[in-house]
């Protein structure tokens, strides 16, 4: 028995020793097939004896399953949305290992989805986790047409997809609406790519706000699709010539071009502009001034999305829409 117990027990190993077929040892660990009741019992209580933890190809091989999830990120995320994609992927791989999933990553584009179409076509994995989701979703299209089971990141306004994000709308309106309580007056709100679904999601929520707040009599501008510095300085000083009180961001890129550019002008935070972000990062909160934004929390996301992933590969109910909370951090570019 020692020389058994010293090296990696097989189901070969197990059936020799307990004098039944291979079969019915798969049997007893996947829980599937016809086997007696007391038959289970010993094989299972061996297991445990011996520390058996089955090979994940052979385990594969018997439950129809690769024990890889398919990690879709885009590919063309730029350098200050690496920490979103890094936290959110840490999260979902240590969800991942507790269950013995490995994690294939696909790099996806609207344009280009070859990566994810190849792990799929090979049966590479057993489903996908977005990352992304867009107005035009490439991926989520493939996915559903193919039947491949997947879990979304971020929302789409398909109901029969499962989706988990961060509640963006109620923590855009929740801010804003500070904002205006304080009495600002005039404000305005520039945002990114319109086909990200989470871009329209912020705008709604800054949008509620002047719903919610029907007495105030400012004025608002929103610039959309805005993605590098040339665009943000132009803004910027079109604010300025009109004497903005307050530059909203819809994220942390956007608001570290803005606060480039009012430091270049000689722009005071917060005497002269008071500044906002949509989404915090460890640059905002470390600015001098810190920069008043919403914290959400990534890991998290990454882990409740393989979380609930992980539950519709084993047939379980889960909810069509999962949100999660957040934390708006008021600091010293607000007054």
């Amino acid at each position: 028995m020692q020389a058994m117990e010293e090296k990696n027990l097989t189901i070969n190993d197990i059936a020799e020793e307990l004098g039944v077929s291979k079969t019915t040892v798969s049997r007893a660990i996947s829980g599937k097939g016809r086997i007696g009741a007391e038959t289970r019992k010993k094989v299972l209580a061996y297991i445990e004896e011996h520390n058996y933890r089955p090979n994940v190809i052979a385990k594969g091989l018997a439950q129809n399953k690769t024990y890889n999830l398919g990690l879709a990120l885009p590919g063309d995320y730029n350098i200050v949305e690496l920490p979103f994609f890094q936290n959110c992927m840490i999260g979902i791989c240590k969800m991942a290992s507790d269950a013995d999933y490995d994690v294939l990553i696909s790099m996806v584009t609207a344009q280009d989805i070859s990566q994810l179409e190849r792990a799929v076509t090979n049966h590479k994995i057993d489903g996908v986790i977005l990352t992304r989701t867009l107005t035009e979703d490439a991926p989520m299209k493939y996915l559903k047409e193919n039947g491949v089971p997947f879990v979304a990141i971020g929302s789409t306004n398909d109901d029969t997809v499962i989706q988990i994000d961060n509640d963006h709308r109620s923590a855009c309106r929740e801010l804003t609406c500070k904002l205006l309580e304080e009495g600002i007056k005039k404000i305005a709100l520039i945002g990114g790519d319109e086909s990200y679904v989470v871009t329209g999601t912020r705008l709604q929520g800054f949008e509620d706000a002047f719903s919610k707040e029907t007495n105030w009599n400012g004025s608002k501008e929103v610039f959309l699709n805005v993605g590098d510095n040339r665009q943000v300085e132009q803004i910027v000083e079109k604010l300025l010539a009109e004497n903005i009180e307050c530059i909203v961001t819809m994220d942390d890129f956007l608001c570290s071009c803005v606060l480039n550019c009012l430091q270049q002008k000689g722009v005071s935070v917060p005497g002269q502009v008071q500044v906002v972000s949509f989404y915090d990062s460890t640059f905002l909160a470390n600015n001098m001034p810190s920069i008043t934004s919403i914290r959400f929390d990534v890991e998290k996301l990454g882990k409740k999305a393989c979380e609930i992933f992980l539950k519709v590969l084993e047939g379980e109910a889960v909810e069509q829409r999962t949100l999660l909370g957040y934390d708006i951090r008021m600091r010293k570019s607000t007054r």
